[in-house]
């Protein structure tokens, strides 16, 4: 039997195309004209004339060293979260040591500490730590955020593991660090895959830390070299847009080769 097209559906599907479609129009059209045509033929306007100088203005304006600091600042973060989380959450899945339960539920209490509140207290300590103005200062609160999250999802990737294998390879006399590195590590990709995209969203688009540890343009990440754009006279619209598009790109990268990972990581079914 024919079934009979859902005219609703599609017209409900073009119009949620519509809703999403336009304001990319209107960022990605913004970008190659130049600030005179833009102001002439408003948001909607189609580009009367292709340009990229609104991309290599970006990077005249020092973006260049505000995307190298936003990356080493998102690449150190990314680093402390593999490095340290992985082994607390084998750590919190394998123990059965009430200290270890407590120990996790106290770290979870990391979760209801927003950073707006520990923001000042957060300010003194990096100023006598002589950390103040330095990207350490910026890598070290924004890893440390980052950390109760992602102990959370990926000890829960862990617990899907089967409880067989752990005994099968105990069973064959398998150390603990042996099973943490054969079997732990390799099936746990999608909760792995997880936590790096988190971490790496928080590190990029992190606007807090920079803002309040740093103060020299040496330091400046993205976030805050997006405020070059603004000046007494106005705002240069397709600058900004067009120094936005650049800060999208790696995300959209990494996004685009972890999804697969990254949504069976947040289904629950990482290790499976």
């Amino acid at each position: 039997m024919r079934r009979r097209p859902n005219y609703l559906a599609g017209a409900a599907s073009l119009a949620w195309l519509f809703i999403v479609g336009l304001p990319l129009y209107v960022m990605l059209a913004a970008t190659v004209q130049s600030r005179s045509d833009y102001s002439r033929g408003g948001p909607l306007s189609w580009p009367e004339g292709f340009t990229l100088d609104n991309f290599t203005s970006a990077f005249d304006e020092g973006f260049g060293e505000y995307y190298l600091n936003t990356v080493i600042v998102t690449a150190a973060v990314v680093g402390i979260v593999l490095l340290l989380v992985p082994p607390l959450a084998y750590a919190i899945v394998r123990s059965r040591s009430k200290v270890t339960s407590v120990v996790f539920r106290l770290f979870l209490l990391g979760l209801a500490i927003p950073a707006q509140a520990v923001i000042v207290p957060m300010f003194y300590l990096i100023s006598e730590a002589g950390l103040y103005d330095n990207l350490i200062g910026v890598i070290l609160p924004t890893a440390a955020f980052c950390l109760p999250v992602s102990a959370l999802v990926l000890s829960g990737a862990m617990r899907d593991i089967s409880p067989e294998l752990f005994e099968a390879m105990a069973m064959d006399g398998a150390t603990p660090r042996r099973m943490f590195f054969q079997l732990v590590l390799p099936l746990s990709r999608g909760g792995l895959s997880t936590i790096v995209v988190f971490s790496a969203l928080q590190a990029w688009n992190g606007f807090l830390f920079p803002l309040v540890l740093t103060q020299s343009d040496s330091t400046k990440v993205i976030t805050l070299g997006l405020y070059n754009f603004q000046t007494e006279h106005g705002i240069n619209i397709p600058g900004l847009l067009a120094a936005v598009v650049l800060s999208m790109v790696p995300v959209l990268l990494v996004y685009l080769f972890a999804r697969r990972a990254l949504v069976q990581g947040l289904m629950g079914v990482g290790g499976k």
